[in-house]
């Protein structure tokens, strides 16, 4: 039989324990914030006494951060209770959102449409947007979208947002040529009806701008949640173990080991399997700045081209031409690897070994020649080159739920991953979950179970390019036998 725990109102003791001395927890201030500081970071509850009612007898245990038993609140073990909680919602709730990318910003966004406050936590140190990324080389300066490069737009809510942006200026339509690039260079141009856009100065000044005169949206970054603990029907966000405040619910807004980490001492434990479901594909990226134009041949001057048949390649893009930088300077191109030649090369992202960061940029230098049919060495050598792994880059399953909330633990989680894989499904994501809170909220918090969305839901593969899903385009996938991709090694 589950174990449930039921926070009571901090005024309940049924186990009174001897009170030490509590650690100095201080909150920390908002790095970089978007609005005034929020009153979300008061001082943590007084040194009370939690309770929690089991099928087993009581003990006294060491004390917890906040006051309460560590076992008081939620098992921390190999065998999670689920989080309960039984307190009344304030009447002007807050949400903790963990991660600042596409889906995280829209749905701070949407929630202040609702008129629900929020704190963003981002680890970015240089802006927002997660893999929505650009990064620019000084004193040049040298342009790179080494994450997203386009986005598409096939629904009408996004198609909203879209239009707000062209408006504001943040994106414009990218016209220029893309399409598949076989080994031997052998390219083909693809034609969509669906427009593709782009971040006129990048994709991370995109992603910086979608909260730029929010009102009720506090930002911090760069910052690292490493714990999310319950404690009398709030969650307190902490960074090795400086807190970062206390909230009414949050939502992980982003995938991979930390959020997997973040989950399993939670007490969430239907959060954590479903998160435990999601596999990623690894992702080489090489940034790479040249003198010269690349040596195209013949009615090949693309802008960008799914590179089909060698494994280390599955993506070039010209940021020089689609950024539409000044003439004259260095011609800035993105390269992306394959999944399969990601899996293969995959190291630590956080500290990649010289000798593999070598191998990797030759390699992916080597798969650019045969794509565009040069000669061995018959690519100019770079000025600048830098790689980057994304050990997390793209979902290969999906549950296909626009969000996921367990409305017991007033918790849940947003992403491109639960979509699919693109811009689009980020933003749909962080919409959905936005306003399925905020109607929690309006609701009271009471018959919590109606409002329980994809704990259930099962995974289904995922189908798109090797860099993410394009709706509307005509070609979603390069259906290629990897017996026959060229190795560059």
């Amino acid at each position: 039989m589950g174990v449930t725990t039921t926070l009571l109102p901090r005024s309940i003791s049924l186990l009174p324990i001897p009170n030490p001395q509590r650690p100095n927890l201080r909150l920390a201030s908002p790095l970089c914030s978007s609005s005034k500081p929020s009153n979300n970071g008061a001082s943590p509850p007084p040194n009370k006494n939690s309770t929690r009612s089991t099928s087993t007898s009581t003990k006294r245990r060491r004390r917890g951060s906040y006051g309460g038993s560590r076992r008081s609140v939620i098992k921390k073990s190999f065998t999670q209770e689920q989080v309960t909680f039984t307190t009344s919602l304030s009447d002007d709730p807050v949400v903790g959102i963990i991660g600042g990318g596409v889906s995280g910003l829209v749905c701070a966004a949407t929630l202040e449409e609702r008129g629900v406050r929020s704190t963003v936590f981002d680890t970015g140190m240089h802006g927002l947007g997660g893999r929505m990324a650009t990064r620019v080389i000084h004193p040049q300066p040298l342009v790179f979208d080494h994450a997203a490069q386009f986005f598409t737009c096939t629904d009408k809510r996004f198609q909203k947002l879209v239009d707000r942006w062209l408006e504001k200026g943040l994106v414009r339509e990218w016209k220029g040529k893309i399409g598949q690039l076989e080994a031997g260079g052998k390219f083909t141009p693809i034609l969509d009806p669906e427009p593709r856009y782009v971040g006129v100065n990048g994709m991370r000044f995109l992603a910086d701008s979608i909260l730029d005169q929010s009102k009720m949206i506090d930002i911090v970054r760069p910052c690292w949640i490493s714990k999310i603990e319950p404690f009398n029907g709030m969650w307190y966000l902490s960074e090795k173990e400086q807190l970062h405040g206390q909230f009414d619910a949050i939502v992980i807004a982003h995938n991979g080991k930390c959020a997997n980490r973040l989950l399993s001492s939670s007490g969430l434990p239907l959060l954590t399997r479903q998160m435990k479901r999601l596999e990623l594909s690894a992702i080489w990226a090489l940034l790479a700045a040249f003198n010269d134009p690349l040596p195209l041949q013949r009615n090949m001057d693309f802008e960008g081209a799914f590179v089909k048949g060698v494994e280390s390649l599955s993506w070039m893009g010209n940021n020089s031409s689609k950024l539409q930088l000044k003439s004259g300077t260095p011609h800035c191109w993105t390269f992306f690897s394959t999944s399969a030649y990601g899996k293969r090369n995959k190291v630590p992202q956080e500290n990649i070994p010289n000798v593999t960061a070598e191998k990797v940029k030759e390699e992916m230098l080597q798969g650019a020649e045969l794509a565009l049919g040069l000669p061995k060495g018959g690519l100019q050598q770079p000025l600048y080159t830098r790689v980057q792994l994304w050990g997390a880059a793209l979902p290969k399953n999906t549950p296909s739920v626009p969000c996921i909330f367990d409305p017991l633990g007033r918790a849940g989680i947003c992403g491109d991953w639960l979509l699919g894989s693109s811009v689009e499904s980020a933003a749909l994501s962080g919409m959905a979950f936005a306003n399925h809170i905020a109607d929690y909220f309006e609701n009271g918090g009471s018959n919590p179970n109606q409002f329980a969305i994809g704990l259930e839901e099962t995974f289904q593969e995922v189908h798109g390019h090797d860099i993410g899903q394009f709706p509307g385009m005509n070609s979603q996938k390069a259906d290629v036998d990897e017996s026959q991709m060229v190795l560059t090694s």
